[in-house]
């Protein structure tokens, strides 16, 4: 009977995210008027191809090796030579020391995410969120049994407010996620804050007498625009956990290929590790799929061409500021998060629909009086878009 249905599933399973409504809302309308016609800034799906080597790779791959093993089962946390490649690669680039053994690789970052809060987590445990933040975290954390603690935005730079966080740091926190770049201001947080996080979650560490660990989560962290550092975060704060997906850098989402690394710098990292695979374990999410390991391991130095998404935003940031609208800069990703022309973010993205603009409210990013546009669409979109723009602005006029 479905009174026996967990019911929490039956909710998540039947409420589409409003960001999945307007992207099958932009295929109606398209049908309707032309694709052309309609400005779908909804959905953060890489409109920039994935490298020409992502398909040579994997075409040799599908040649050279033999097919047992190519399409075979791996070891539950990856094959040993495809963490080796990535722990090669991470070391030339942060100058660090890993190895195989720091990295268990997951189904795109959200396995990571998921696996970390249910290796980390037990119940009443709390997580610390800052807003502006990729709505389903808040589920992640929920569905490992923990508490998701909403920091309120800093909406003038997209920064930490470091108040709001002392006051949220009590014994229950057992972690904090960021993510910078950030979905979806597209901010990447300065040097300065994160010292300061680091410092802050350091004395509250000592403080309370166990670990709070900080959860990067990097799924943007090549899509960075005008030579803006993205800081490496254990190089600043020891119990640094770090989610990493391939689905934007590379421009391959459907292929969910990331990974946890557990650097050995984390206390007790040996266990956190396990308690990482074992969550992998329970969640069913052992082996990644075998061909991208290994596609993805290989090509891990490379990167979608980012420089069309840099001309995105400018084209479209400089103009937007022209029309009055509030926006802080992207330093990265392909989102950026302009306040909406009303307070009610969710009746001003309505009212956009009227001119075929499909833009996501900030309420569910937990910033309300915001929008989000993700601009990864051609360039010739966008351009066309700005009349579209205008004129809803002139309705505020």
């Amino acid at each position: 009977m479905p009174s026996r249905l967990n019911q929490q599933m039956v909710t998540l399973g039947t409420q589409r995210s409003v960001i999945r409504e307007l992207f099958e809302f932009g295929k109606l309308k398209a049908a309707e008027i032309g694709a052309e016609n309609v400005f779908d800034f909804s959905i953060g799906n890489p409109s920039v191809p994935a490298p020409a080597s992502i398909n040579e790779t994997a075409i040799r791959f599908l040649q050279e090796m033999n097919p047992v093993i190519l399409h075979g089962y791996t070891s539950a946390q990856g094959d040993a030579s495809v963490r080796d490649l990535l722990a090669a690669s991470v070391n030339r680039r942060f100058h660090t020391a890993y190895t195989a053994d720091h990295f268990y690789l997951t189904l795109g970052a959200a396995a990571a995410l998921c696996c970390c809060f249910h290796g980390l987590c037990n119940a009443g445990d709390e997580v610390i969120i800052f807003a502006p933040y990729f709505p389903e975290y808040t589920v992640f954390v929920k569905g490992a049994g923990a508490r998701p603690v909403i920091i309120p935005a800093d909406t003038e730079a997209f920064q930490i407010d470091f108040e709001a966080l002392e006051k949220a740091l009590t014994p229950s926190v057992k972690a904090v996620i960021v993510n910078s770049p950030n979905n979806p201001s597209g901010v990447v947080y300065a040097e300065a804050t994160i010292k300061k996080l680091s410092e802050m979650l350091r004395a509250a560490s000592k403080k309370y007498g166990h670990p709070i660990y900080l959860i990067s989560d990097e799924p943007y962290r090549e899509i960075v625009f005008s030579s803006t550092a993205v800081p490496f975060l254990p190089d600043f704060y020891e119990n640094t956990l770090i989610c990493y997906s391939w689905s934007k850098s590379l421009s391959l989402p459907g292929e969910r290929m990331g990974y946890v690394l557990i650097p050995p710098a984390v206390e007790d990292s040996a266990l956190v590790y396990a308690a990482v695979a074992g969550a992998g374990r329970s969640l069913g999410y052992v082996n990644a799929p075998s061909l991208f390991q290994r596609v993805c391991a290989a090509c891990a130095d490379e990167t979608s061409d980012v420089a069309i998404y840099e001309a995105n935003k400018n084209l479209l940031c400089n103009a937007l500021r022209t029309m009055g609208y509030h926006v802080v800069e992207p330093d990265g990703t392909f989102y950026m998060f302009p306040r909406s022309l009303e307070p009610d973010d969710t009746a001003f993205a309505e009212r956009a629909k009227a001119h075929s603009l499909l833009i996501v409210p900030g309420t569910g990013f937990g910033c309300p009086g915001h929008v989000r546009i993700s601009y990864c669409v051609p360039t010739e979109t966008v351009r066309r878009s700005l009349a579209a723009f205008e004129a809803l602005s002139k309705e505020y006029l």
